[in-house]
């Protein structure tokens, strides 16, 4: 029961209620008993001032026979209350004269009583006292002063039962008694479904992501209030949902575009070896042509694999980075010479233009790999007698490094595109009829590079006139010796 979040909140809700309850109870008797012992010492008071000063009018009462006892028996017949006694000791503790419902006290709670009459002879600077008795299993307010009359000190002690007092307390606590249950168990109630209407958005939401898959990755959490925290809930998890799809999209993407890079040379491999071993009597050239082909298919497969495991090391972070310092301008310096012999093939020009020194502290063979993948791109893509120009430059705290190419430039509808796994224009630009075609995996990991070393690559220049790929990277000087 306690493993549903309604169940603990409906207990949480009705805990709380009755604590709130109790303690308000607790307060209420509380107040209402200091209250009504504070009202009745007040009236004790009074009561017992008025008394005495019955006494000492009948004292000074010429047509009375000026007794004292006498006296006060005619204040004890003058103050009839209800549920009020009266009781006159002299400095003995000696009872004078009591009222007919006086209180029969029991031996043991004599000394109570006695207490409350000797409070009132000490010496003390207050000359009365209150006190709660019990006698006879009744509760009892007590107060007790000194008065002088010819010429002795005397005490009067007034008593009123607080049976009307114990019989209100009794039925407020049987009031409270019946209305706190009852409350709490209203509370909880109210509780219970406030918890299940509050909830129910969670379950629905947690029922509409039990039913989405892989298959139906597409479907989103309705939202019913996006303001509140549930609706805020809702929308990060669709937006998670979102972000996995994509992910999930890019994945599928992925692996159906290795699978078609992947199958046209394991294709060409298989077929090709058929057509070799067909033939019993073939010529050394026809078998060397074969190999060949055989030859040019396993090295781009062998590409195809080594790309695909770089890319997948990069994305799981197993591919570290290996620092050391060394001159950008001088790396990219070094590529373009190692294209010359390329570029010169196919009758293109090839200009390399660096600024001053460019220290870098970067793993040397990442950046080697993404600018010898720019040069061959650039190379790749540009007709012959064209040109392929590499720039390197700084400005501000970013070394830039541009390659430039006179080829016939990407459509401006994909050139957001270019940085996809995969992805490859149209047949102009990327030449697939061609033996160069390649995977669409080296901007890809031109990218990854890039990134890994804090920087970014961009395509700043697409159009007829040809394109223009640009790395960005964080300068760092060298460290000092």
């Amino acid at each position: 029961m306690l493993d549903s979040v309604r169940a603990r909140l409906t207990l949480w809700h009705a805990g709380a209620v009755a604590c709130v309850l109790l303690i308000l109870a607790f307060a209420t008797f509380f107040l209402l008993r200091r209250n009504s012992i504070q009202r009745i010492d007040n009236s004790l008071e009074d009561v017992g001032n008025a008394f005495l000063a019955t006494v000492r009018a009948e004292l000074h009462d010429p047509d009375s026979s000026g007794s004292f006892k006498e006296s006060i028996a005619a204040a004890i017949q003058e103050h009839t209350y209800r549920e009020i006694s009266f009781s006159v000791f002299d400095a003995n503790g000696t009872l004078v004269l009591s009222s007919p419902g006086h209180p029969a006290f029991l031996e043991s709670e004599l000394s109570r009583f006695n207490q409350l009459r000797n409070e009132a002879l000490s010496n003390r600077p207050v000359l009365y006292s209150f006190r709660t008795l019990r006698a006879s299993g009744h509760r009892y307010r007590g107060y007790s002063t000194v008065f002088g009359a010819e010429g002795q000190n005397y005490v009067l002690v007034v008593l009123q039962s607080l049976r009307g007092e114990n019989e209100f307390i009794e039925a407020l606590t049987q009031t409270y008694s019946l209305l706190i249950p009852l409350a709490v168990l209203l509370a909880g109630l109210g509780g219970y479904f406030l918890a299940r209407h509050s909830l129910s958005p969670v379950v629905a939401m947690s029922s509409q992501a039990g039913r989405i898959g892989a298959e139906n990755l597409h479907d989103r959490l309705l939202v019913r209030n996006t303001k509140d925290e549930l609706g805020h809930l809702a929308q990060s998890f669709n937006q998670l949902l979102d972000r996995l799809d994509e992910s999930f999209e890019h994945q599928r993407r992925f692996v159906a575009d290795a699978s078609h890079e992947l199958r046209t040379p394991v294709a060409i491999l298989s077929g090709e070896a058929e057509v070799a071993l067909s033939k019993k009597d073939r010529s050394p050239e026809e078998y060397r042509e074969s190999l060949e082909i055989l030859r040019k298919e396993a090295l781009r497969l062998k590409q195809i694999v080594e790309n695909l495991f770089t890319l997948t090391r990069a994305d799981i972070g197993q591919l570290p980075l290996t620092k050391t310092t060394f001159y950008l301008d001088e790396l990219a310096a070094d590529c373009v010479h190692n294209f010359r012999a390329l570029t010169q093939a196919k009758q293109i020009s090839l200009k390399c233009e660096a600024s001053s020194e460019l220290p870098i502290v970067a793993d040397e063979g990442l950046l080697r790999r993404m600018f010898a993948n720019l040069l061959d791109n650039a190379i790749k893509y540009t007709p012959a007698a064209g040109t392929v120009s590499v720039s390197s430059s700084r400005s501000d705290s970013l070394y830039a490094v541009s390659f430039a190419d006179t080829g016939p430039g990407i459509p401006r509808e994909l050139q957001p595109r270019v940085f996809e796994r995969f992805f490859r224009a149209d047949k102009s630009r990327t030449n697939e009829d061609s033996a160069t075609g390649g995977a669409g995996l080296g901007l890809a990991i031109c990218r990854w590079i890039a990134e890994a070393h804090h920087g970014r690559i961009e395509l700043t220049r697409s159009g007829s006139t040809g394109s223009t790929f640009t790395v960005f990277l964080p300068a760092a000087e060298p460290p000092k010796p």
